[in-house]
């Protein structure tokens, strides 16, 4: 009995292990439980939505089937070559014996090394196909998001799922599911061998087994959470700096660095203590494979020892030195994979984590998409109509009260009134940047729900207090990427606004350089810009949102000029808080807790001495102040 004592200490000291490994399990399963841990999608899951985006691509994975199955011929067959050496040199022998096997194992290693080259060009091409697939999906249903749900997931979320999300799945496909599909063959493969050549020795093998599938089970648990702790970390990482370099003027003005660095740090430490926590996991993982596999060579070691000291066989069989260096070998290359896959967990779990968060976004559904039936909106005249709408942002704090009003083809109509009252709403509900709750929004009078959303938007121009400019030219500023317009048809587009008089200033004229945000032309440039754009896109009703609101004087009085031209061209709707920017429109629309308190033209509402009355004298009056 004592010689078995080196074989129950070994088990016990493994035993111990697994049962530590299950208490700590069972202590985080009751963990999640009380602080409310939320599994979300299941690998199955979020692993048959992946395989989608696989499909289109199964006859390239397939020869990386292929390639592999002889890539992992290398690995079955030379410990058997390796044995037979050993075995062939403990008598007197023919060089050419030795040469000859020799030669089967490098070419054996060569056609490995070969097949390994091959299999990994045809997966990153692949897997980049596959990925730039998912991050094209992804962008496309963003841009679907309705404003509200915009306002709702912080920007930084957004880039950090189509940027470093869609980069971790991207290992997946080109590395990890081919070589966990490779190391399960190479699994299988090496014991089929073992058993053939030695029962005793693969039975032994066999009994670390269940502690190799529960010790993978326990972890891939830990390396999960773990995972998510670290994504959840860089997204908010991202979203920090996304909204922090953005506002770092008004940091710098009331000197709040201090603040935001300290905000700044305790992510960073967050983030870091989210890396340690997955360096933990990972470095329990490994080693404790590790020890299996130290166990599993020393038992095998214990047993050809005694076999050959005493004579011993098992089902007929005994172990000679060929097979001990063979079985050494195999259990060598049968821990490599299950070690190699504590790497792959990682990344696994990583794939895993970025591809949920990804599906989280795929998942929203716009709350604004074309309704059953819409049709393309076509040529329109532009005739607007309000039908008694009601509109809330949240339940029923309502913002528009059974608002109706009428906006003839090619009038112009201003809307003014107080903050709150419903002037930028009703615009942006107009382009269903929002949908209302009741009532009718109808053009040439049909409502607006049977269009299409793109062919709708597409018939208006809107030109807003805040201009954006992305970074590029003015040309690609103004073009907005439409196809077919000449280099004639935009500079007729800028002379017709005066935006010509800036822009031949430039020696590189159209192509002048615009930084980020547009951050090297002056606030009147930048709106010379945008009216450019919308002349060039040839709306059939157009948009102003405090167009004039920040505008210098000087450059004012081209805006103005711009503005007049602007009315001839179709509908305009106009909100101003300057009423001198207003006096000609068709209609004004004074507008007061989302109702309408009163409108008619310039004259007719000065005549009434209300509402219109009382801010066009006292804007008057500052002006006269101010001069």
């Amino acid at each position: 009995m004592r010689e078995f004592y080196p074989l129950l200490i070994a088990g016990a000291v493994i035993s111990a292990f697994a049962a530590a490994f299950i208490l700590a399990y069972a202590f985080m399963k009751d963990k999640k439980e009380a602080i409310g841990f939320d599994r979300n999608m299941k690998d199955g899951e979020i692993t048959k939505r992946l395989l989608k985006y696989a499909r289109p691509y199964v006859k390239q994975f397939l020869v990386v089937f292929l390639i592999m199955l002889a890539s992992i011929a290398y690995d079955i067959a030379s410990p058997l070559i390796i044995g037979g050496i050993a075995d062939l040199i403990k008598a007197p022998f023919e060089m050419r014996d030795l040469f000859i096997r020799l030669g089967i194992y490098i070419s054996i290693l060569l056609v490995s090394l070969t097949c390994q080259y091959f299999q990994a060009i045809i997966l990153q091409k692949t897997g980049q196909r596959i990925i730039s697939t998912l991050r094209y999906d992804t962008f496309e249903h963003i841009e679907k998001l309705s404003h509200h749900q915009f306002s709702e997931i912080p920007v930084g979320k957004l880039v950090t799922r189509v940027t470093n999300d869609t980069n971790a799945v991207s290992m997946m496909f080109t590395n990890i599911f081919v070589n966990l599909a490779k190391n399960s063959l190479v699994i299988i493969g090496i014991l089929i061998a073992m058993f053939i050549l030695n029962l005793e020795l693969t039975l032994m093998v066999l009994c670390f087994v269940p502690f190799i599938v529960i010790f993978s089970l326990i972890f891939r648990k830990f390396s999960r959470k773990a995972y998510r702790k670290v994504k959840d970390g860089t997204t908010d990482i991202n979203t920090f700096l996304s909204e922090n370099l953005s506002g770092m003027k008004i940091i710098r003005v009331f000197d709040r660095k201090k603040q935001k660095m300290a905000e700044f740090d305790e992510k960073n430490d967050e983030l870091g203590r989210a890396k340690r926590r997955q360096i933990f996991v990972f470095g329990i993982f490994r080693p404790t494979i590790y020890m299996l596999y130290i166990s599993s060579v020393m038992t095998l070691l214990y047993l050809s020892a005694r076999g050959y000291i005493y004579g011993l066989s098992f089902a007929g069989q005994v172990i000679t030195a060929d097979i001990l260096i063979s079985f050494y070998m195999y259990i060598q290359k049968f821990f490599n994979p299950i070690q190699t896959l504590a790497e792959q967990f990682n990344w696994l779990q990583s794939a895993f984590a970025s591809a949920e968060k990804i599906f989280t976004i795929l998942d929203i559904e716009p709350e604004i998409k074309d309704d059953p039936g819409a049709v393309d909106i076509g040529e329109i005249k532009g005739d607007i109509e309000f039908d008694h709408v009601w509109f809330a942002y949240k339940e029923e704090n309502w913002i528009l009260k059974d608002l109706s009003f009428k906006v003839g083809a090619g009038q112009t109509v201003a809307l003014v009134g107080p903050t709150g009252a419903g002037k930028s709403t009703i615009l942006s509900l107009l382009c269903r940047n929002y949908d209302i709750q009741k009532g009718r929004i109808l053009i040439d009078g049909v409502d607006i729900r049977k269009y299409t959303i793109s062919s709708l938007r597409r018939q208006f121009g809107q030109m807003l207090q805040t201009v954006f400019l992305f970074s590029g030219t003015i040309k690609s500023n103004i073009v907005l990427r439409q196809e077919g317009v000449t280099d004639e048809q935009i500079w007729e587009a800028c002379k017709y606004v005066n935006a010509d008089k800036f822009i031949s200033q430039f020696d590189d004229g159209l192509e002048h350089e615009v930084r980020e945000f547009g951050n090297n032309f002056s606030a009147g440039q930048r709106q010379l810009i945008s009216f450019a754009r919308t002349v060039l896109y040839d709306p059939k009703i157009m948009i102003l949102d405090e167009a004039t609101a920040n505008i210098d004087t000087e450059t004012e009085q081209l805006i103005q000029d711009s503005l007049q031209k602007l009315m001839n061209i179709g509908t305009m709707i106009v909100v101003a808080h300057r009423l001198s920017t207003i006096q000609h429109a068709d209609n004004i629309i004074v507008l007061s807790g989302g109702q309408i308190a009163e409108q008619g033209t310039h004259e007719e509402l000065l005549s009434k001495r209300g509402r219109y009355y009382n801010l066009y004298t006292l804007q008057h009056r500052r002006q006269q102040l101010m001069s």
